[in-house]
């Protein structure tokens, strides 16, 4: 079940959308509706920017009738850009999901030795999706998911101010006088973390179970601050992001926000930012995936699919053939069994 919290206060941080200009750039400004081909390719829902420029410099891409090898190219919507000979497909409304992650699944589309990832587990009729931020391999809870590139950049910025609180299973002992200092920032291994607001909620045994509430989200970071109080997380489930909270959403479930709901949280002043879009049409996934190109697999990958046969099978007999029972060979007939009883051997003892 969703659940929106009234919409937080932002931090005066200033910032840096990736529209902003190098002034020292001597290349003229683009147009206010440009954007980089790189981006117009992944809002598509074809794929990642970093897969799409990837196809720019493979020469898979063309504009206006060119390859380009380049992606540092800005377009507009009256440009017209094909990948493999195919036109983009039409873009689609900022759409917003709310994921209860389980534990095991890796935040990546593809991982390299071959671990589960969460795209793999999404229900298949689901757009295309992009995660805002990432939860570790053992870490749970909620995960927003977004088809807006653009969405998730602004939200994963620690300036936008959005609040990201886990409830922390740890193994060992702590006083809420420690967790209090950490208000004030700590710094673990020569990395800086942000105030953390600590709760000591309760002992159960050998472990502790606190609520961590954080706005930067580094890299394992409640796990190393809890470390350097001598604490192992044993577990660690995020139950809010913002104003959206985890909720009763089930395990593995999958939950789409309102339009507009979101609308109302992202605010205009963030909605801005992000160059969201909530007036263009829904695309069936159905569409999508027929307009998508083609990708080239490469040896070895599993996902192949096997190389067609240049030997003609042999085409299996009709169907009188196979039940008429003249054509068949003689049954072998056994000899009767015998009525006496069979010696008992060692097998049988």
């Amino acid at each position: 079940m969703l659940v929106a919290t009234p919409q937080l206060c932002y931090s005066r941080s200033p910032l840096y959308s990736h529209a902003m200009i190098d002034k020292r750039s001597t290349d003229p400004a683009p147009a206010k509706d440009a954007e980089r081909i790189a981006k117009v390719i992944a809002r598509a829902g074809l794929a990642s920017r970093r897969e799409a420029e990837q196809w720019i410099v493979a020469g898979r891409v063309t504009l206006n009738g060119s390859v380009i090898a380049s992606p540092a190219v800005n377009v507009t919507a009256r440009d017209l850009v094909l990948v493999d000979g195919t036109p983009l497909p039409r873009r689609e409304r900022t759409r917003l999901f709310l994921y209860h992650k389980p534990r095991g699944l890796i935040t990546t589309t593809a991982d390299a030795r071959g671990r589960p990832t969460i795209f793999a587990a999404l229900p298949k009729h689901l757009p295309r999706l992009v995660s805002i931020g990432r939860l570790d391999l053992n870490t749970e809870g909620l995960l927003l998911l977004t088809n807006d590139g653009g969405l998730a950049r602004v939200l994963e910025l620690p300036a936008t101010g959005w609040l990201r609180r886990y409830r922390v299973r740890a193994h060992g002992s702590v006083t809420q006088a420690q967790l209090d200092r950490l208000a004030r920032g700590t710094v673990v291994d020569g990395v800086r973390y942000g105030p953390i607001a600590a709760t000591l909620d309760r002992a159960q045994g050998a472990n502790v179970w606190l609520t961590f509430a954080i706005r930067e989200g580094k890299n394992r970071e409640v796990r190393n601050v809890l470390g350097a109080l001598n604490l192992t997380v044993n577990r660690l489930i995020r139950v809010s992001f913002g104003p959206f909270q985890l909720g009763e959403l089930a395990e593995g479930a999958v939950e789409e926000v309102r339009t507009r709901t979101l609308r109302e949280q992202l605010g205009e002043r963030l909605s801005a930012l992000a160059g969201v879009d909530f007036e263009a049409p829904l695309v069936p996934r159905e569409a999508v995936a027929a307009r998508a190109p083609v990708r080239h697999a490469r040896a070895g990958d599993p996902n192949r699919p096997p190389r067609p046969s240049h030997r003609a099978e042999a085409e299996p007999p009709p169907r009188h053939e196979r039940l008429d029972k003249s054509k068949r060979p003689p049954r072998r007939e056994h000899p009767p069994r015998s009525s006496k009883p069979r010696p008992r051997g060692r097998r049988d003892r």
